[in-house]
């Protein structure tokens, strides 16, 4: 069997979480370790960069309370044109909107188009399925044009990574039955948690020594406490026709490799115009920190050149509809 490439910048950073003496994520509890993967950030992510705005506003959420966001935008003022609506990972039950400052500046500047990051609830103060609400209602709210929001979208684009890769999956699945008040032009699932019934290969492949790991994941899990045989938990289990044009990104180290290349297949099969990134030698998680493993900054730049041509080719197909 050959053997596993690593990149030299992600080996680096492996062989320094190696000699760490620190207690898992499960071990430190619930309030220790979102505090610590908060002030992570500045240590293993990227500069958050110029912006010309940066703002946050207030969603109606479905259970009455508001959904916080943040708005960012390389141009102060814009005319009508799509929007992106990223839900951020962190297995469900940690991440944050200031956690994904970075990342979601990254997006706004490379594709030119105003990002709306979504804090969504988290588990396990608010099990599932709380988040598939809160960010099918964002999605919506975003899509209505809201004056609060400043920008008037005329097509929406959905991402998010890992479990916030599972939530634009689903919430592209919610939006495809039941159309919100602008199209769908694009999704972009970031190494997702597609499938939380198979097993795969790779989560046993890379299950360890790859900063994510089982435990973390079967963690998570334990707080979100989904139906893990409802398509809002697992929407690899219904079928994938009629979803907008999805660009899939993996990591070639990442336990849920495997789930994003079954994802990716099953909108081939459906006929949904599909591109597939494997990040090669890479481990998950590694879009938020490009200041620890630089090589990362390529695999972004990649992707958002596919997701502009792809969004621009949307536009001018629901123009012409």
């Amino acid at each position: 069997m050959p053997e596993t490439f690593v990149r030299p910048d992600v080996r680096a950073l492996l062989d320094q979480l190696a000699v760490l003496d620190r207690p898992s994520l499960e071990e430190m509890g619930m309030a220790a370790a979102r505090q610590m993967i908060a002030g992570m950030r500045d240590l293993v992510d990227a500069p958050v960069g110029a912006l010309a705005v940066m703002r946050d506003v207030a969603i109606p959420g479905p259970n009455g309370t508001p959904i916080p966001a943040r708005l960012y935008d390389a141009r102060a003022e814009r005319r009508p044109g799509p929007l992106l609506v990223y839900l951020h990972g962190g297995g469900w039950v940690m991440g944050d909107i200031p956690f994904y400052d970075p990342l979601c500046a990254a997006i706004a500047r490379g594709l030119d188009l105003p990002v709306l990051s979504v804090g969504y609830r988290l588990a396990p103060e608010h099990p599932w399925p709380a988040a598939p609400d809160d960010c099918e209602a964002a999605a919506r709210w975003a899509a209505s044009g809201p004056d609060a929001l400043g920008r008037t979208p005329t097509g929406i684009v959905l991402a998010g990574d890992s479990a916030g890769g599972n939530l634009a999956i689903v919430t592209a699945l919610a939006l495809r039955d039941a159309p919100a008040a602008v199209p769908l032009l694009a999704q972009w699932p970031i190494y997702p948690a597609a499938d939380l019934v198979t097993h795969y290969a790779s989560f046993s492949q890379f299950g360890e020594g790859y900063l994510l790991d089982k435990a973390a994941m079967k963690w998570f899990n334990a707080g979100y406490r989904p139906d893990a045989s409802h398509w809002r938990a697992s929407p690899m289990g219904v079928s994938q026709a009629g979803m907008p044009p999805t660009l899939v990104l993996t990591a070639g180290l990442d336990p849920l490799r495997d789930q994003g290349r079954a994802y990716a297949a099953a909108c081939i099969e459906e006929g949904v115009p599909t591109v597939y990134r494997e990040a090669e030698g890479i481990i998950h998680g590694f879009l938020n920190m490009r200041k620890a493993m630089s090589s990362g900054e390529g695999d972004l730049a990649g992707c958002l050149a596919v997701l502009k041509a792809m969004i621009a080719e949307a536009e001018t197909e629901a123009a012409g509809a």
